[in-house]
């Protein structure tokens, strides 16, 4: 059962037709994230204890081993669904964390950053959703300032759908490993997805250094959101933050 409904969840974060099906949430008003655990109770799990995104501070320190990325470039379309633009990635790249493989299955982007750092907010946040055989997630985050242009953006937005529901081939296979600053020292928390129906249990693994995108590229990015598409801040309660 538990396999099942992280893989479900998986695809409702993916904007699937599954999702299709489910109720229908928004950023703001009657059904804006304050509402989304009383809109279905597929999306109970809005009002947990361990939610995301979080105010990174108060930090453990610990023995993180290093995430070992090995990514491939393969970006192949590019989907607005609405609530974020997506890129979907084929199979074959993978990371490893304390000897746990995840398939990367797509990244996305939120703007500003639903994770703040020591109470700081970015411009932009992108997530690379992670999967492993058993359907269980892992969530790389990396924070996005303003400054020079992005090789990733650059390539995955050449088409960037500006209509909910369109979805457009990338032409050359897009790298996620763009995304990436080049020191990968991260922190750790337990936490959930960002979106309904915000299944807990997801491994988060927030990259400490940011990297750069143009102040074309975030603008192109919040015009054709129409609309902030980051969830507020939730209580870390009892979580630990590891360093």
């Amino acid at each position: 059962m538990k396999q099942m409904t992280l893989i479900a969840s998986l695809l409702l974060a993916c904007g699937s037709a599954f999702a299709a099906s489910a109720a229908h949430w928004d950023y703001s008003g009657a059904e804006g994230p304050e509402h989304w655990s009383h809109l279905s109770p597929d999306y109970s799990a809005c009002s947990g204890k361990n939610q995301s995104p979080i105010d990174l501070t108060g930090f453990i320190k610990a023995d993180l081993k290093p995430i070992r990325f090995a990514y491939q470039a393969g970006g192949t379309d590019i989907v607005n669904n609405g609530h974020m633009v997506q890129v979907n990635y084929a199979p074959g790249s993978k990371i490893e964390v304390d000897g746990h493989v995840f398939e990367l299955q797509q990244f996305h982007f939120h703007a500003p950053s639903e994770d703040h750092i020591k109470g700081k907010s970015f411009p932009m946040e992108a997530h690379l959703v992670h999967s492993d055989k058993d359907g269980n997630l892992a969530v790389v985050a990396v924070m996005i300032t303003e400054g020079v242009p992005n090789a990733a953006l650059e390539a995955a937005w050449a088409k960037m759908p500006e209509k909910e529901g369109d979805k457009q081939p990338i032409t050359a296979a897009v790298s996620a490993v763009s995304l990436l600053p080049a020191k990968r020292d991260y922190y750790r928390f337990d936490g959930s997805l960002t979106t309904p129906p915000c299944t807990e249990g997801v491994w988060w693994l927030v990259m400490k250094k940011p990297v750069s995108a143009s102040r074309e590229e975030i603008e192109r990015f919040r015009q054709v959101m129409h609309h902030p598409n980051n969830r507020p801040l939730q209580p870390v309660n009892a979580r630990a933050v590891l360093e």
